[in-house]
């Protein structure tokens, strides 16, 4: 397929005058609004999302000033266990398969119950990949995955960051308590 010369549109951008080529309106408009900012923040007396963690943390915050995050946050990934303790997914990929950022990695294989066909042999997500979206605990059909309200989690390594099976049931029970979000 040829395109006709009918069908090109030229298109020609306006000269900038002189005041315009040296960016100077645009630099005081960009003060301009880093000002009203500024003013706007100390007229109103407090801070405006700046926290001073680890002094201060999320879950110390009170709901009208903190609650933005509270209802909407999400943290760290927990596997989940059912009534016998043995881990909850069925291992039929679908959190991996809705996870946008491709950090989910299943090895499945026959289960040794009879409750289920398969389980997860090797279970991986890596942390530092992920974007906390939330989909792979709406893809899960047994609710196996779930993302909890921790969020000060630390790795010295890449490596350290990448949560197995057993990291992410070891999560499920430091958080059995909380209620994910």
């Amino acid at each position: 397929m040829t395109i006709k010369n009918e069908d090109i549109i030229l298109i020609e951008p306006t000269p900038l005058n002189a005041v315009e080529l040296s960016f100077l309106p645009e630099v005081f408009k960009g003060l301009g609004t880093t000002f009203k900012h500024m003013i706007g923040s100390i007229a109103r007396g407090h801070r405006n999302k700046t926290m001073c963690y680890p002094e201060e943390r999320r879950e110390d915050l009170p709901v009208e000033q903190g609650g933005l995050y509270k209802d909407t946050f999400r943290g760290v990934h927990r596997l989940n266990r059912d009534e016998e303790g043995r881990v909850r997914c069925v291992a039929c990929f679908m959190c991996a398969t809705a996870c946008p950022a491709n950090c989910i990695h299943i090895e499945g294989e026959e289960s040794p119950w009879d409750d289920r066909e398969k389980y997860p042999r090797k279970f991986d997500i890596d942390e530092l990949r992920c974007i906390y979206c939330g989909m792979c605990e709406e893809a899960c059909p047994v609710d196996a995955i779930e993302l909890t309200p921790e969020y000060d989690i630390v790795g010295l390594s890449r490596q350290e960051m990448i949560f197995d099976k057993e990291k992410l049931l070891a999560v499920f029970d430091q958080t059995l308590d909380k209620k994910p979000m």
